[in-house]
């Protein structure tokens, strides 16, 4: 145990000196197998395996499908939809706030950018409808952090290929924890606005005319998550028809997009792609390192020796996930810690999917928890006449309620198993 410890804080110590994750994966990894017999030898072709994968076409895809929903200007009308659906509520900025971070995490998948492009329209109008300013910032803040956990999620393909577990099936299992966490920020902000100055509810022509603004930002979505619901492509396929789509409406729909955009797309998309393969790639020299000395094998004993069960055992990596989530990038936690629990949750009998999701949502805590915490320096970037404090303190609140949810998800499985299970009866 005190092996294994070591070699974890060795780990994280190397990283937080701010070398890259990828390097830091490799360079770790490979001076551990440097004092095994031949454990250098394989290296080259377990890299290639692992980066050769077919489902990882769907990071670049589905990358490419948000740039261009982004640059082609389709997202820009989400706000204002949101706002007129539901201005004449308690806390109807809020919960405007909160729908457009719903959807447009449905189309980026990235939660530093949702918070960037929603919170630059949002905050200012909030704050115009007496939002205290912590208030706004917190709630962007921590609706952005729905983009990885509302599919597509980057973060959910990392899980799934670095423990062979059902990305269509991850991405199902995200779309009723994500409603139900979007669900407690609403009831906040209705609750914290309760018998403030309400906007006048707009009349069915003007909600008809709104959402014929923005009806192919919420169409595009429904039709990618439907279709691999439905079984009728898998989630690479998916990406590949959301991609083409997605160029269809910026060209056509909306004829906002041009060759030059479309090339500046691919390259984002490619650069985003190959920083995310150089980790996969370290990550799998740092994988096999750990199988070669058997670390795996001594953590389930070491569980099976403190008799803590299944629950137990979840606690204990919440917690851990929390303290690693205030220091290192998510990524980075995924790579670290699924290789090592995977044999352990097997011994268990835990679900990988359902897992998978409590990871993502403490993972989205670690978004908005101090010390680097990115959505807080997001929110910092958006406003920078605001102080850290002030988007820290503001951020607290939503810490707790996104706690909430992680606890409601661990006691009720079914809220992230059910469309998963569904979807497989119905193939």
């Amino acid at each position: 145990m005190l092996a294994i410890t070591l070699m974890l804080i060795g780990l994280v110590a190397l990283l937080l000196t701010g070398l890259p994750i990828f390097a830091g994966l490799s360079l770790f990894g490979g001076l551990l197998l440097a004092g095994e017999p031949g454990g250098l030898d394989a290296v080259s072709d377990l890299i290639f395996a692992k980066t050769g994968m077919y489902v990882l076409v769907a990071i670049p895809l589905f990358a490419y499908m948000a740039h261009i929903m982004i640059r082609g200007r389709i997202v820009d009308d989400l706000y204002t939809t949101a706002h007129t659906l539901t201005r004449h509520l308690p806390g109807g900025v809020g919960i405007a706030t909160i729908v457009a971070c719903m959807i447009f995490s449905s189309i980026s998948g990235s939660s530093v950018a949702t918070a960037l492009t929603i919170g630059a329209v949002a905050i200012p109008q909030m704050i115009r409808y007496g939002y205290a300013p912590k208030m706004a910032y917190g709630l962007v803040a921590a609706g952005g952090t729905l983009g990885i956990l509302i599919p597509p999620s980057g973060p959910m393909i990392l899980y799934g290929v670095a423990t062979d577990t059902s990305i269509s099936g991850l991405f199902m299992a995200g779309v009723l924890p994500g409603f139900l966490l979007s669900g407690i920020f609403m009831a906040y902000c209705a609750f914290k606005q309760w018998g403030t100055p309400r906007a006048e509810r707009a009349s069915w022509g003007e909600m008809g005319r709104a959402v014929r603004q923005s009806v192919w930002a919420i169409a595009l979505p429904g039709l990618v998550l439907g279709g691999m619901y439905a079984g009728l492509f898998t989630a690479t396929e998916a990406a590949a028809i959301g991609a083409v789509l997605a160029l269809l409406i910026a060209g056509l729909a909306y004829r906002s997009i041009g060759l030059r955009e479309i090339w500046q797309c691919a390259i984002e998309a490619s650069r985003t792609s190959a920083m995310l393969f150089m980790i996969l790639a370290g990550a799998a020299v740092f994988s096999y390192a750990l199988t070669k000395l058997m670390i795996p094998q001594q953590v389930v004993a070491l569980v099976l020796e403190l008799q803590i069960g299944p629950y137990g055992f979840l606690l204990l990596m919440m917690l851990m996930l929390f303290v690693l989530g205030m220091f290192l990038e998510s990524i980075a936690i995924i790579l670290i810690t699924s290789p090592v629990i995977m044999p352990v949750m097997a011994h268990l009998g835990i679900n990988p999917i359902w897992y998978g999701v409590l990871l993502v949502i403490n993972l989205e805590v670690a978004m908005i928890t101090p010390p680097v915490g990115m959505n807080l320096f997001t929110i910092k970037g958006v406003v920078p006449n605001a102080s850290m404090g002030e988007i820290i303190r503001g951020s607290m609140p939503f810490v707790l309620l996104m706690t909430l949810g992680m606890l409601l998800v661990m006691l009720f499985p079914q809220i992230a198993l059910v469309l998963p299970e569904s979807m497989i009866n119905a193939q």
